[in-house]
């Protein structure tokens, strides 16, 4: 397994991936075009045996206090192995590497695994979107990080296994 930032070549599998994990509410490629030639955003991919199997986006602009995490995903057929707290993690260093202060995210509310993953990092519930993701209308919930205390909270092992977007196993 590898990770790496994504480039406008990876934007075919990309939005494969998409589309299937988002059936009913997927970005467009025009927009996920933007978001990978964003000097805003930043976005990394995971890698096994040459296939594509995650990615993930942050929107971090330069100088501000806070980012966004803008999407992350697993192929179904991968999920519940860490590749998605590892890219998290990628996203959160980043951040911090911008001066970050504070990370926000929209999480479906019923995503309990993703809930729990984002709590688990010291995400914090701070509001509801309802009906936010549509067509399904399904509330948003909005989660916050006080990334200091992220980055105060992790150890050594935690800062190794982060590579800036150069591959870790």
């Amino acid at each position: 397994m590898t990770t790496r930032a994504a480039t406008a070549a990876d934007l075919d599998a990309i939005m494969a991936l998409e589309h299937a994990s988002f059936p009913t509410d997927a970005w467009s490629p025009a927009m996920m075009r933007e978001e990978l030639a964003s000097p805003h955003g930043w976005y990394v991919v995971v890698e096994e045996a040459g296939r594509l199997v995650g990615y993930a986006g942050l929107r971090a602009v330069r100088g501000s206090r806070d980012a966004d995490i803008q999407t992350i995903t697993i192929a179904e057929s991968a999920r519940g192995r860490g590749r998605g707290r590892a890219l998290l993690s990628e996203l959160l260093v980043e951040a911090e590497r911008r001066g970050v202060h504070e990370v926000f995210l929209e999480v479906r509310a019923d995503n309990p695994v993703a809930q729990a993953l984002y709590a688990s990092e010291g995400f914090a519930e701070v509001g509801r979107r309802p009906r936010y993701y549509q067509p399904d209308d399904v509330d948003a919930i909005v989660m916050q990080l006080d990334l200091r205390g992220w980055a105060a909270r992790r150890t050594p092992d935690d800062a190794t296994t982060t590579t800036t977007g150069k591959g870790w196993c």
